[in-house]
């Protein structure tokens, strides 16, 4: 939306500066984009005249023109056509930027000839757009004069206008706005009906008030049309508008200024003596749209959904309501009698309208917004009486067809809320004061009500009330509150639960692991295939449809999130969340996770890779619990008893007793993946941070002295033949505990099912790293060790393998 300033003190009574008025109206809420100010881009311009003008020694079509200008005489050489003696012109001097041209002018021989200077068209000073030959001024003018008054240039202010402030799309409703603001005192002119000399010949029938429920209208004859006067001309190009003839400006220049879209029609081109509102037709027998040619020359298929304005009984179809008229009724310099329009049309249909057939006019951007219905008739009189003066004519009385929509409901409002709700110290004669100057009626007693204007609809409840108040009393006015004195600030030290949680985070992403944040909500029957679901967790109000109970685990955000990676072809996913999870509504049922997940997409090998990534989950599994400080060596691997969106023969449970299950790891069922459209294998675990004791002497911060071996370890290799059940995690812990002082770690490398070795039954291999620590182990010693390492095999029911 653009406007001029001095259009803007047609309906304010202000001294504001243009750089005043832009501060105030974005301290309203007014959102200025630019100033765009030409007085500034012509000041080095003035009034010269041309004394001589003779032919250019070196070329044909250049003149050598001598120039008496504010600097004096000057020497130019002009390529003009109408270049001549004794013409008054525009000049530049050396050193002005030519807006036009884009260029700097520099003094510079021309086929020999220095130019002290330039010539200027209109085209060059962005005048116009194209021009045949320079400025021709009028001879009375001064030589010196400043071009930018001889133009009539001024500053324009373009702003963005938001969806629910459609009265800001006329200079009257800004000006409102600022005079509430105390920048002037509003001065809009008040409108005086017309009275018209006879009946209108011409009706109006609404056969779609759902579309249209008021349309005014009234006959003008005998008025002259032609080009519009230079001050309405100007005042148009001024906002980026052509002038097309005086009735079209008419409409244009009070669609601008009032925000109430208008429209002409040649009433000689009218059929029937008749104007119907309706929607779009089809035709009955062939079911082909009627169509329409507008005012911009296309041709636009028209449907029941859009409301049409037609003629001939209403079987002509001459303008879409709203959004554009047809070119069968358009308005020429000929046009002797016209029929003007003032309607007001659906929002929502003007909207989809504009949308669907890519029509953005001003009109439809304007009644798609939602214009003042208290407007309809008084709009119909202002732009009667501009005709008049402009164009001349005689009036019908207006006819009006339906009514205007009720005006907006009055609202209930205690004076109380605003400093409530903003912090104001405002009394209840400036709340009023503020309302009443934006066109609120405002009605006092131990509740107010106050009835917004018909061209406020955005209006509905207090809190927009106190919007309004806190808007034209300033958003600088605000108080600046801190907030109460909590104490001295924390030093930064992380409770034990904190420290765990970021030991975790950095030990996962060193493992490669991406961190997801996801929401701690997901589908209901997404969390009934993970035990949840239950009525108890569901949102009252969620967020989205997919949103609406509360995660009984990690898990399936993760998965989600790796099928989304998946499918954008990043389906090598490895990711990890720490979070909470809800398993009732009780203040215990919240549970904090660390949860991680990885989809093993590797290429395709003849030694497969499954069972590595299997293995390889576990170890990070077990690296991150040993980083946690969990009893690693006493932890008891349990299978087959995990719940079932794991995979029965693939996944295990740690625990350090049955009441106590930590964490929960394996392949997750084939059956949850599809239900969340997810390819497998996807592999996965998720530690119970609350089942996690926090290891011994965790309160001390002291970190001990290194104890590091100056010896070289050794290693042994043993095979125990174990029953095919037994897990070789149990194993590897006998083992180990043969002697924890010299068995450094013990790894299995190998396990044979097979020729060999009896049915039922299973070959472990383990590599045992024995680390000595006081002095170099003698043979006696390690066969000694060797000895205890069996025996504590054997009490698992393992043998040597011979």
């Amino acid at each position: 939306m653009k406007f001029t300033l001095s259009w803007l003190k047609e309906h304010l009574d202000t001294d504001a500066d243009v750089a005043a008025v832009a501060a105030a109206m974005t301290m309203a809420g007014l959102e200025v984009e630019e100033v765009h100010d030409p007085i500034a881009a012509l000041a080095p311009f003035t009034v010269a005249r041309i004394v001589s003008a003779e032919r250019h020694p070196n070329a044909d079509r250049l003149q050598v023109c001598q120039v008496d200008t504010v600097d004096g005489m000057k020497e130019i050489v002009c390529g003009a056509p109408n270049a001549r003696a004794g013409l008054t012109t525009i000049y530049a001097p050396i050193g002005a930027f030519v807006p036009g041209l884009g260029v700097t002018l520099v003094e510079k021989p021309v086929r020999g000839v220095v130019s002290n200077g330039m010539l200027c068209s209109a085209s060059e000073l962005e005048l116009a757009d194209e021009s045949d030959g320079i400025l021709e001024l009028a001879d009375d003018l001064a030589v010196g004069t400043p071009a930018a008054g001889v133009f009539g240039a001024e500053p324009v202010i373009d702003f963005e206008v938001t969806p629910n402030r459609p009265d800001w799309l006329g200079v009257a409703g800004i000006a409102r706005d600022l005079a509430a603001a105390s920048l002037g005192q509003l001065k809009t002119p008040s409108v005086v009906p017309v009275a018209g000399g006879y009946p209108s010949p011409i009706t109006v029938r609404i056969e779609t008030p759902e579309m249209c429920p008021i349309f005014a209208g009234r006959l003008i004859r005998g008025v002259t049309n032609g080009p519009s006067p230079e001050w309405l001309q100007r005042r148009l190009a001024a906002i980026g508008l052509r002038s097309i003839n005086r009735l079209v400006d008419v409409t244009n220049l009070i669609a601008y200024d009032r925000c109430r879209p208008l429209h002409v029609y040649d009433a000689a081109k009218l059929v029937g003596g008749s104007i119907v509102v309706r929607g779009g037709q089809v035709a009955s027998g062939t079911g082909e749209h009627e169509h329409l040619i507008a005012l911009d020359g296309k041709t636009y298929t028209v449907d029941p959904a859009m409301c049409v304005i037609a003629d001939a009984g209403g079987e002509r179809p001459i303008g879409l309501g709203g959004v554009m008229g047809g070119e069968s009724t358009g308005c020429s310099d000929d046009t002797a009698d016209v029929f003007l329009e003032s309607a007001w049309f659906d929002p929502i249909v003007t909207a989809q309208t504009g949308r669907t057939l890519a029509i953005n006019s001003d009109a439809q951007y304007r009644f798609a917004r939602g214009v003042d219905t208290g407007f309809v008739v008084p709009g119909l009189e202002l732009a009667t009486r501009l005709i008049l003066d402009l164009c001349g004519g005689e009036p019908s009385e207006v006819v009006v067809a339906g009514h205007a929509p009720a005006s907006p409901a009055s609202v209930a409002f205690d004076p109380a809320r605003v400093g409530q709700l903003t912090g104001l110290s405002l009394d209840d004669d400036r709340i009023a004061e503020i309302l009443t100057r934006l066109g609120f009626e405002v009605v006092r007693a131990t509740t107010w009500t106050v009835t917004p204007p018909s061209w406020r609809r955005d209006v509905e409840g207090p809190a927009d009330l106190v919007e309004e108040v806190a808007r034209i009393q300033g958003y600088d006015a605000l108080p600046s509150t801190p907030l109460p004195d909590q104490g001295a600030p924390s030093r930064g030290v992380l409770n034990p639960r904190q420290a765990r949680v970021r030991r975790a985070r950095r030990a996962l992403a060193a493992m490669g692991y991406a961190e997801a944040v996801t929401w701690s909500f997901t589908r209901q029957s997404t969390a009934a295939l993970f035990g949840g679901g239950d009525e108890r967790l569901l949102v009252e109000n969620p967020i989205a449809a997919d949103l609406d109970c509360m995660r009984p685990s990690a898990l399936p955000n993760l998965i989600q999130a790796a099928a989304r990676n998946a499918a954008r072809g990043h389906a090598d996913a490895a990711l990890f969340e720490i979070g909470p999870i809800y398993l009732d509504d009780s203040p215990t049922g919240q549970r904090t996770v660390i949860a991680g997940l990885i989809a093993p997409r590797s290429a395709r090998h003849w030694g497969g890779g499954a069972e590595e990534a299997l293995f390889g989950l576990k170890g990070d599994l077990m690296a991150l619990l040993e980083e946690l400080g969990a009893p690693v060596g006493s932890l008891q691997l349990v299978q087959g008893q995990n719940r079932d969106w794991w995979h029965p023969g693939r996944s295990a449970r740690l625990q350090l007793g049955p009441k106590t299950i930590m964490v929960e790891f394996g392949a997750l069922h084939p059956r949850v993946l599809k239900a969340l459209d997810a390819d497998g294998p996807m592999l996965a675990f998720e530690i119970v941070l609350d089942a996690v004791p926090e290891p011994r002497g965790a309160k001390s911060k002291a970190r001990g002295a290194a104890n590091l071996a100056n010896l070289m370890p050794l290693t042994r290799d043993f095979a125990f033949v174990v029953e095919d059940g037994k897990a070789a995690g149990d194993l590897t812990r006998a083992v180990a505990g043969a002697d924890k002082a010299l068995i450094a770690d013990v790894r299995v490398f190998d396990v044979y099912r097979g020729a060999g070795v009896p049915e039922g039954m299973k070959s472990v291999a383990l590599e045992v790293v024995i680390q000595p620590v006081e002095a170099t182990l003698t043979e006696a010693e390690i066969e000694a060790l060797s000895a205890r390492i069996v025996a504590a095999a054997s009490k698992l029911g393992a043998t040597l393998r011979s």
